[in-house]
């Protein structure tokens, strides 16, 4: 299961990397996303969703990244 320190770190990353336009840590644990700044703000339940997120970015951009080569 992970960690709050890890799903920060994550966070931190894919914001950084512009993957994400915000990811911020509620004090209720759960994660306040938000995609675009003109997107919803999605609330995601905890560290395990927010590294879940960041796994299926990931994904994502490799299989994108594949599709153009």
């Amino acid at each position: 299961m992970p960690t709050v320190a890890e799903a920060g770190a994550w966070a931190d990353v894919l914001v950084r990397h512009r993957l994400l336009h915000a990811a911020v840590l509620a004090p209720t644990g759960q994660w306040l996303v938000q995609h675009r700044p003109e997107t919803p703000v999605l609330v995601l339940d905890g560290a395990t969703a927010m590294v879940d997120l960041a796994a299926e970015i990931q994904h994502r951009a490799r299989t994108t990244r594949n599709d153009t080569r």
